[in-house]
Protein backbone atom coordinates (compact mmCIF):
# COMPACT_ATOMS: atom_id res chain seq x y z
CA UNK A 1 0.00 0.00 0.00
CA UNK A 2 1.05 3.06 -1.24
CA UNK A 3 1.79 6.54 1.37
CA UNK A 4 -0.70 9.20 1.12
CA UNK A 5 -1.04 11.46 -1.76
CA UNK A 6 -1.95 14.64 -2.24
CA UNK A 7 -3.56 15.66 -5.92
CA UNK A 8 -5.00 19.22 -7.22
CA UNK A 9 -8.03 18.43 -9.09
CA UNK A 10 -10.07 20.72 -11.95
CA UNK A 11 -13.16 18.81 -12.66
CA UNK A 12 -15.32 16.90 -9.73
CA UNK A 13 -16.34 14.52 -12.39
CA UNK A 14 -12.76 12.82 -12.01
CA UNK A 15 -13.94 11.98 -8.55
CA UNK A 16 -16.04 8.89 -7.97
CA UNK A 17 -19.07 10.39 -6.28
CA UNK A 18 -19.57 7.56 -3.46
CA UNK A 19 -16.35 8.52 -2.31
CA UNK A 20 -16.87 12.13 -2.38
CA UNK A 21 -19.99 11.60 -0.90
CA UNK A 22 -19.13 9.44 2.17
CA UNK A 23 -17.11 12.10 3.47
CA UNK A 24 -19.48 14.87 3.14
CA UNK A 25 -21.93 13.20 4.61
CA UNK A 26 -25.43 14.10 4.66
CA UNK A 27 -24.57 17.88 3.83
CA UNK A 28 -26.47 19.29 0.93
CA UNK A 29 -24.29 21.60 -0.09
CA UNK A 30 -21.10 19.88 0.20
CA UNK A 31 -22.42 16.31 -2.01
CA UNK A 32 -21.13 15.46 -5.09
CA UNK A 33 -24.63 16.18 -6.98
CA UNK A 34 -24.72 20.19 -5.60
CA UNK A 35 -21.43 20.88 -6.64
CA UNK A 36 -21.36 19.45 -10.04
CA UNK A 37 -24.28 21.06 -10.76
CA UNK A 38 -22.85 24.08 -10.27
CA UNK A 39 -20.21 22.83 -12.56
CA UNK A 40 -21.86 21.51 -15.07
CA UNK A 41 -24.44 24.20 -15.64
CA UNK A 42 -21.61 26.46 -16.02
CA UNK A 43 -22.48 28.58 -12.50
CA UNK A 44 -19.18 27.90 -11.04
CA UNK A 45 -16.99 27.65 -13.67
CA UNK A 46 -13.66 29.93 -15.09
CA UNK A 47 -16.19 32.08 -16.84
CA UNK A 48 -17.22 34.04 -13.87
CA UNK A 49 -14.18 33.75 -11.64
CA UNK A 50 -14.14 30.26 -10.58
CA UNK A 51 -11.72 27.85 -11.47
CA UNK A 52 -12.52 24.32 -8.95
CA UNK A 53 -8.42 23.85 -7.40
CA UNK A 54 -9.72 20.99 -5.12
CA UNK A 55 -7.32 19.46 -2.52
CA UNK A 56 -7.55 15.43 -2.37
CA UNK A 57 -5.61 13.03 -0.64
CA UNK A 58 -5.28 9.42 -2.19
CA UNK A 59 -4.30 6.19 -1.21
CA UNK A 60 -4.01 4.33 -3.96
CA UNK A 61 -7.25 4.39 -5.41
CA UNK A 62 -9.35 5.74 -2.34
CA UNK A 63 -10.08 9.02 -1.62
CA UNK A 64 -8.78 9.92 2.25
CA UNK A 65 -9.78 13.46 1.94
CA UNK A 66 -10.84 16.37 0.28
CA UNK A 67 -11.64 20.41 0.00
CA UNK A 68 -13.62 22.35 -2.27
CA UNK A 69 -11.30 25.29 -3.05
CA UNK A 70 -11.55 27.40 -5.74
CA UNK A 71 -8.99 29.95 -7.55
CA UNK A 72 -11.04 32.93 -7.89
CA UNK A 73 -10.49 35.93 -10.13
CA UNK A 74 -13.21 38.40 -8.49
CA UNK A 75 -14.64 38.56 -4.81
CA UNK A 76 -18.67 37.53 -5.72
CA UNK A 77 -20.55 35.07 -4.87
CA UNK A 78 -18.36 34.06 -1.33
CA UNK A 79 -20.89 36.18 1.21
CA UNK A 80 -17.63 36.72 2.93
CA UNK A 81 -16.93 40.53 1.45
CA UNK A 82 -13.39 41.58 1.38
CA UNK A 83 -14.11 43.85 -1.29
CA UNK A 84 -12.04 46.90 0.44
CA UNK A 85 -8.78 44.30 1.13
CA UNK A 86 -8.26 44.12 -2.38
CA UNK A 87 -8.95 48.18 -2.91
CA UNK A 88 -6.48 47.99 -0.64
CA UNK A 89 -4.09 46.05 -2.82
CA UNK A 90 -4.82 47.80 -5.66
CA UNK A 91 -4.01 51.53 -4.08
CA UNK A 92 -0.90 50.61 -3.26
CA UNK A 93 0.09 48.51 -6.68
CA UNK A 94 -0.49 44.98 -5.70
CA UNK A 95 -2.77 42.48 -7.31
CA UNK A 96 -5.12 40.96 -4.96
CA UNK A 97 -6.96 38.59 -7.61
CA UNK A 98 -6.30 35.26 -8.42
CA UNK A 99 -7.27 34.46 -4.88
CA UNK A 100 -7.72 31.21 -3.55
CA UNK A 101 -11.13 30.62 -1.78
CA UNK A 102 -12.21 27.10 0.13
CA UNK A 103 -16.02 27.32 0.04
CA UNK A 104 -19.35 26.49 -1.54
CA UNK A 105 -19.99 28.84 -4.46
CA UNK A 106 -22.83 31.34 -3.57
CA UNK A 107 -23.47 29.37 -0.46
CA UNK A 108 -23.15 31.40 3.10
CA UNK A 109 -24.09 28.17 4.99
CA UNK A 110 -21.72 26.95 7.59
CA UNK A 111 -20.23 23.23 7.68
CA UNK A 112 -17.43 21.00 7.07
CA UNK A 113 -14.47 22.30 4.76
CA UNK A 114 -11.97 20.15 5.28
CA UNK A 115 -13.67 16.61 4.82
CA UNK A 116 -12.19 14.16 6.18
CA UNK A 117 -12.29 11.09 8.44
CA UNK A 118 -9.74 11.97 11.32
CA UNK A 119 -7.79 15.09 12.30
CA UNK A 120 -4.99 13.66 10.75
CA UNK A 121 -6.26 14.07 7.71
CA UNK A 122 -7.88 17.12 8.15
CA UNK A 123 -4.56 18.96 9.12
CA UNK A 124 -2.79 17.25 6.06
CA UNK A 125 -5.38 19.06 3.89
CA UNK A 126 -5.17 22.37 4.97
CA UNK A 127 -1.61 22.07 5.41
CA UNK A 128 -1.47 20.99 1.59
CA UNK A 129 -3.88 24.30 0.98
CA UNK A 130 -1.40 26.79 2.58
CA UNK A 131 1.58 25.11 0.48
CA UNK A 132 -0.21 25.34 -2.55
CA UNK A 133 -1.07 29.00 -1.53
CA UNK A 134 2.49 30.17 -0.62
CA UNK A 135 3.59 28.47 -3.85
CA UNK A 136 1.32 31.15 -5.46
CA UNK A 137 -0.72 27.60 -6.89
CA UNK A 138 1.37 28.66 -10.29
CA UNK A 139 -0.30 31.93 -10.62
CA UNK A 140 0.98 34.15 -7.71
CA UNK A 141 -2.22 34.27 -5.90
CA UNK A 142 -2.09 36.53 -2.61
CA UNK A 143 -4.26 34.97 -0.23
CA UNK A 144 -6.17 31.85 0.53
CA UNK A 145 -9.44 32.15 2.67
CA UNK A 146 -11.41 29.29 4.23
CA UNK A 147 -15.49 30.54 4.40
CA UNK A 148 -18.14 29.77 6.59
CA UNK A 149 -16.22 26.69 8.70
CA UNK A 150 -17.40 24.94 11.87
CA UNK A 151 -15.56 24.72 14.60
CA UNK A 152 -13.12 22.08 13.98
CA UNK A 153 -12.59 23.41 10.88
CA UNK A 154 -11.92 26.91 12.71
CA UNK A 155 -9.68 25.70 14.95
CA UNK A 156 -7.39 23.86 12.63
CA UNK A 157 -7.43 27.14 10.52
CA UNK A 158 -6.30 29.22 13.71
CA UNK A 159 -4.14 26.52 15.17
CA UNK A 160 -2.00 26.62 11.35
CA UNK A 161 -2.00 30.51 11.81
CA UNK A 162 -4.76 31.83 9.73
CA UNK A 163 -6.58 34.97 11.03
CA UNK A 164 -10.32 34.19 12.08
CA UNK A 165 -13.01 36.41 11.18
CA UNK A 166 -16.72 36.76 12.51
CA UNK A 167 -20.14 37.80 11.16
CA UNK A 168 -23.85 37.26 11.23
CA UNK A 169 -26.97 35.00 10.63
CA UNK A 170 -29.95 34.37 11.94
CA UNK A 171 -31.24 31.31 12.42
CA UNK A 172 -34.56 30.02 13.84
CA UNK A 173 -34.72 27.21 16.51
CA UNK A 174 -37.81 24.67 16.98
CA UNK A 175 -37.59 23.28 20.53
CA UNK A 176 -40.44 20.82 19.36
CA UNK A 177 -43.56 22.95 18.55
CA UNK A 178 -46.55 21.03 17.99
CA UNK A 179 -47.59 23.60 15.32
CA UNK A 180 -47.52 27.34 14.46
CA UNK A 181 -49.80 28.79 16.81
CA UNK A 182 -47.79 27.68 19.55
CA UNK A 183 -44.62 28.98 18.45
CA UNK A 184 -46.30 31.98 17.96
CA UNK A 185 -48.01 31.83 21.62
CA UNK A 186 -43.67 32.00 22.44
CA UNK A 187 -43.29 35.11 20.98
CA UNK A 188 -43.86 38.91 22.64
CA UNK A 189 -47.46 40.41 21.81
CA UNK A 190 -46.06 42.82 18.71
CA UNK A 191 -44.21 40.87 17.12
CA UNK A 192 -47.31 37.95 17.02
CA UNK A 193 -49.05 40.68 16.21
CA UNK A 194 -46.86 41.31 12.98
CA UNK A 195 -47.35 37.75 12.12
CA UNK A 196 -50.67 37.43 12.30
CA UNK A 197 -51.09 40.69 10.24
CA UNK A 198 -48.16 39.79 7.14
CA UNK A 199 -50.31 36.15 6.67
CA UNK A 200 -54.10 37.85 6.97
CA UNK A 201 -53.00 40.49 4.00
CA UNK A 202 -51.50 37.41 2.02
CA UNK A 203 -54.61 35.28 2.55
CA UNK A 204 -56.77 38.23 1.74
CA UNK A 205 -54.84 38.55 -1.23
CA UNK A 206 -56.50 35.79 -2.95
CA UNK A 207 -52.87 33.65 -2.60
CA UNK A 208 -52.64 29.99 -1.78
CA UNK A 209 -49.42 28.48 -0.76
CA UNK A 210 -47.94 25.00 -1.01
CA UNK A 211 -45.08 23.28 -0.53
CA UNK A 212 -43.47 21.09 -3.13
CA UNK A 213 -40.78 18.84 -1.90
CA UNK A 214 -38.54 17.04 -5.17
CA UNK A 215 -40.04 13.71 -4.83
CA UNK A 216 -43.06 15.86 -6.31
CA UNK A 217 -41.66 18.63 -8.06
CA UNK A 218 -42.13 18.94 -12.02
CA UNK A 219 -39.51 20.37 -14.50
CA UNK A 220 -42.36 22.77 -15.20
CA UNK A 221 -42.53 23.97 -11.48
CA UNK A 222 -38.75 24.13 -11.62
CA UNK A 223 -38.64 26.15 -14.33
CA UNK A 224 -41.00 28.60 -12.95
CA UNK A 225 -38.84 28.79 -9.96
CA UNK A 226 -35.75 29.69 -12.50
CA UNK A 227 -37.72 32.47 -14.45
CA UNK A 228 -38.90 34.28 -10.87
CA UNK A 229 -35.19 34.23 -9.08
CA UNK A 230 -33.85 35.22 -12.72
CA UNK A 231 -36.90 38.08 -12.82
CA UNK A 232 -35.95 39.25 -9.04
CA UNK A 233 -32.08 39.44 -9.51
CA UNK A 234 -32.82 41.44 -12.93
CA UNK A 235 -35.44 43.59 -10.76
CA UNK A 236 -32.67 44.23 -8.18
CA UNK A 237 -29.83 45.00 -10.62
CA UNK A 238 -28.03 41.69 -9.64
CA UNK A 239 -26.86 39.46 -12.57
CA UNK A 240 -28.38 35.83 -12.34
CA UNK A 241 -25.48 33.56 -10.09
CA UNK A 242 -27.49 30.85 -10.64
CA UNK A 243 -29.73 29.27 -13.59
CA UNK A 244 -32.30 27.53 -14.97
CA UNK A 245 -29.87 24.33 -15.69
CA UNK A 246 -28.24 24.27 -12.37
CA UNK A 247 -32.05 24.29 -10.29
CA UNK A 248 -33.17 21.48 -12.68
CA UNK A 249 -29.98 19.51 -11.93
CA UNK A 250 -30.65 19.77 -8.42
CA UNK A 251 -34.32 18.83 -8.95
CA UNK A 252 -33.62 15.31 -10.48
CA UNK A 253 -30.47 14.72 -8.45
CA UNK A 254 -31.38 15.76 -5.01
CA UNK A 255 -35.24 15.00 -4.73
CA UNK A 256 -34.96 14.15 -1.29
CA UNK A 257 -33.30 17.20 -0.09
CA UNK A 258 -35.16 19.81 -2.07
CA UNK A 259 -38.18 21.58 -1.57
CA UNK A 260 -40.07 24.07 -3.20
CA UNK A 261 -42.85 26.87 -2.17
CA UNK A 262 -44.74 28.00 -4.77
CA UNK A 263 -47.17 30.71 -4.32
CA UNK A 264 -50.61 30.91 -6.49
CA UNK A 265 -53.11 33.68 -7.26
CA UNK A 266 -56.17 33.36 -9.73
CA UNK A 267 -54.74 30.12 -10.98
CA UNK A 268 -51.69 30.93 -12.01
CA UNK A 269 -48.35 30.58 -10.25
CA UNK A 270 -46.41 33.80 -9.06
CA UNK A 271 -43.74 33.51 -6.83
CA UNK A 272 -41.33 30.80 -5.45
CA UNK A 273 -38.47 30.07 -2.82
CA UNK A 274 -36.33 27.39 -2.76
CA UNK A 275 -34.73 25.67 -0.15
CA UNK A 276 -32.79 22.74 1.23
CA UNK A 277 -32.95 20.04 3.50
CA UNK A 278 -31.84 17.48 5.69
CA UNK A 279 -33.68 15.57 9.10
CA UNK A 280 -32.40 17.89 11.00
CA UNK A 281 -32.00 21.43 9.33
CA UNK A 282 -33.68 23.22 6.72
CA UNK A 283 -31.68 25.91 4.68
CA UNK A 284 -33.44 28.99 3.20
CA UNK A 285 -31.63 29.86 -0.34
CA UNK A 286 -33.16 31.79 -2.96
CA UNK A 287 -36.71 33.27 -3.70
CA UNK A 288 -38.14 35.13 -6.60
CA UNK A 289 -41.72 36.59 -7.47
CA UNK A 290 -43.40 38.19 -10.50
CA UNK A 291 -46.15 39.79 -8.52
CA UNK A 292 -45.39 42.19 -5.11
CA UNK A 293 -48.15 41.83 -2.41
CA UNK A 294 -47.80 42.65 0.95
CA UNK A 295 -46.17 39.97 3.16
CA UNK A 296 -45.45 37.42 0.33
CA UNK A 297 -41.77 37.52 1.25
CA UNK A 298 -42.16 36.29 4.54
CA UNK A 299 -44.42 34.01 3.98
CA UNK A 300 -43.16 32.51 1.07
CA UNK A 301 -39.86 32.50 2.28
CA UNK A 302 -40.08 32.05 5.98
CA UNK A 303 -43.64 30.86 7.65
CA UNK A 304 -44.21 27.94 5.14
CA UNK A 305 -40.63 27.12 6.02
CA UNK A 306 -41.49 26.90 9.75
CA UNK A 307 -44.29 25.19 9.14
CA UNK A 308 -42.64 22.70 7.20
CA UNK A 309 -39.65 22.28 10.37
CA UNK A 310 -42.88 21.91 12.74
CA UNK A 311 -43.98 19.04 10.84
CA UNK A 312 -41.14 17.64 10.24
CA UNK A 313 -39.56 17.91 13.69
CA UNK A 314 -36.58 19.92 11.85
CA UNK A 315 -34.62 21.30 14.75
CA UNK A 316 -32.94 24.99 12.73
CA UNK A 317 -33.91 26.69 9.87
CA UNK A 318 -30.90 28.57 8.72
CA UNK A 319 -32.18 32.12 6.79
CA UNK A 320 -29.51 32.94 4.41
CA UNK A 321 -26.75 35.41 4.90
CA UNK A 322 -28.10 38.88 6.57
CA UNK A 323 -31.14 40.24 7.40
CA UNK A 324 -31.44 41.74 10.20
CA UNK A 325 -35.69 41.58 9.86
CA UNK A 326 -35.66 38.40 10.53
CA UNK A 327 -35.52 39.12 13.70
CA UNK A 328 -38.68 40.31 14.39
CA UNK A 329 -40.09 36.83 13.05
CA UNK A 330 -38.18 34.26 15.83
CA UNK A 331 -34.94 34.31 14.47
CA UNK A 332 -31.86 34.59 16.83
CA UNK A 333 -28.23 35.59 15.64
CA UNK A 334 -25.71 33.18 15.42
CA UNK A 335 -22.34 33.42 14.35
CA UNK A 336 -20.54 32.24 11.54
CA UNK A 337 -16.50 31.99 10.90
CA UNK A 338 -13.86 32.53 8.05
CA UNK A 339 -10.63 32.03 8.29
CA UNK A 340 -7.88 33.44 6.34
CA UNK A 341 -3.93 33.51 5.42
CA UNK A 342 -2.10 36.98 2.86
CA UNK A 343 1.12 36.20 1.53
CA UNK A 344 2.11 39.90 2.38
CA UNK A 345 3.41 40.20 5.65
CA UNK A 346 2.70 43.89 5.99
CA UNK A 347 -0.54 43.60 4.53
CA UNK A 348 -1.60 40.45 6.63
CA UNK A 349 -1.40 42.61 9.82
CA UNK A 350 -3.12 45.16 8.87
CA UNK A 351 -5.62 42.91 8.36
CA UNK A 352 -5.24 41.13 11.45
CA UNK A 353 -5.90 44.41 13.49
CA UNK A 354 -8.77 45.57 11.40
CA UNK A 355 -10.29 41.84 12.43
CA UNK A 356 -9.26 42.36 16.22
CA UNK A 357 -11.31 45.31 16.30
CA UNK A 358 -13.70 44.07 13.75
CA UNK A 359 -14.69 41.39 15.93
CA UNK A 360 -14.96 43.19 19.24
CA UNK A 361 -18.07 44.83 16.92
CA UNK A 362 -19.88 41.88 15.99
CA UNK A 363 -19.33 40.25 19.86
CA UNK A 364 -21.22 43.98 20.77
CA UNK A 365 -24.04 43.44 18.10
CA UNK A 366 -24.78 40.44 19.19
CA UNK A 367 -25.55 40.89 22.36
CA UNK A 368 -27.79 44.18 21.41
CA UNK A 369 -29.25 41.82 19.74
CA UNK A 370 -29.86 39.18 22.00
CA UNK A 371 -31.15 42.14 23.88
CA UNK A 372 -34.08 42.46 21.39
CA UNK A 373 -35.12 38.73 21.36
CA UNK A 374 -38.48 38.52 19.73
CA UNK A 375 -39.44 36.02 22.42
CA UNK A 376 -41.42 36.57 25.54
CA UNK A 377 -39.39 37.39 28.97
CA UNK A 378 -39.19 34.51 31.33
Amino acid sequence: MNSPALKIIGDLAEIPAAQWDALAGDDPFLSHAYLHALQESGCATAQFGWQARFITLWQDERLLGAMPLYLKMNSYGEHVFDFAWAEAYQRNGLRYYPKLVCTVPFTPVTGRRLLASTPETRALLLKGALEYAGDGAGMGVSSLHCLFLDEDDAGEAQSRGMMLRQDVQFHWHNPGYLDFDEYLAALSRDKRKRIKQERRRVQEAGITLQCVTGEHATREQWAFFASCYAHTRQTHHSPPALNEDFFQRIGATMPQQTLLVIASREGRMIASALNLFTGDVLYGRSWGAFEYHPGLHFEACYYQAIEFCIARNIRTFEGGAQGEHKLARGFLPVTTRSAHWLAHPQFSRAVENYLQQETGAIQEYVDELNERSPFKRT
